[in-house]
């Protein structure tokens, strides 16, 4: 399956905190032949809040977050032209890996799998991160995509874990690549797909964008 890319055209809203201004009391003395009225100090000008930006509603929930990860590892990651977020908030049967082109705001969505670990009674959520081995469980936090292999799972991508929550990741072989527990079908006909032992596991028509797309040296950032 050919992801299909994403080129919405969003109602944006722009949302403007102005700020009030109370008038304050002021107090008149009584007329009299020895009194002379005096005019009120004028009140300080209060500078207007910033605009608040709205957000960008082409983009995943978590590119903030990732475009964070991606300034905060700048110097270990070489390019940084395409990132990958995957949003594990989504159940598994929804394309909730995203490949976002920085350049153009081109974005591809593909189903993959979060570990048998994080969801140990297979409900298609994912229940709980961890970055211990032989947890089979799903790691969160930023990944630096490494070098390509092929191994008994075929054409496949190492990853290393840049955070505290997912440093093991290489110890624990948590890599890309294409396992027949995930498909289009699976997901429309259970509701679900199948689970990894941690991995990100994708639909084998999707592996080639994602392994050309995120070469050795860039983001994938993911969370909850």
């Amino acid at each position: 399956m050919v992801a299909a890319t994403h080129s919405l055209q969003p109602d944006r809203r722009k949302f403007l905190a102005g700020a009030g201004i109370a008038a304050a009391g002021l107090a008149i003395p009584l007329a009299s032949s020895a009194s002379r009225w005096t005019a009120p100090r004028p009140l300080p000008r209060v500078a207007a809040a910033p605009v608040s930006a709205a957000p960008d509603l082409d983009m995943p929930r978590l590119f903030p977050r990732a475009l964070a990860a991606l300034d905060a590892h700048g110097g270990r990651i070489a390019h940084r032209d395409r990132i990958g977020v995957v949003d594990f908030a989504q159940a598994s049967r929804e394309p909730r890996f995203h490949l976002v082109d920085l350049a153009s705001g081109d974005v591809s969505s593909h189903l993959v799998a979060h570990g048998s670990g994080s969801d140990p009674e297979r409900s298609g959520w994912l229940h709980r991160f961890s970055n211990q081995p032989d947890s089979n469980a799903s790691s969160r936090g930023a990944f630096l995509t490494s070098a390509e292999y092929v191994g008994k799972h075929g054409r496949s991508r190492r990853l290393i874990g840049l955070d505290p929550d997912n440093d093991m990741a290489e110890p624990r072989a948590i890599v890309i690549y294409a396992a027949d527990y995930v498909s289009e079908t699976m997901a429309a006909a259970q509701g679900l797909i199948g689970r990894s032992q941690g991995c990100f596991a994708f639909t084998a028509a999707a592996l080639g964008d994602v392994m050309d797309r995120l070469g050795p040296g860039r983001l994938i950032f993911a969370w909850k």
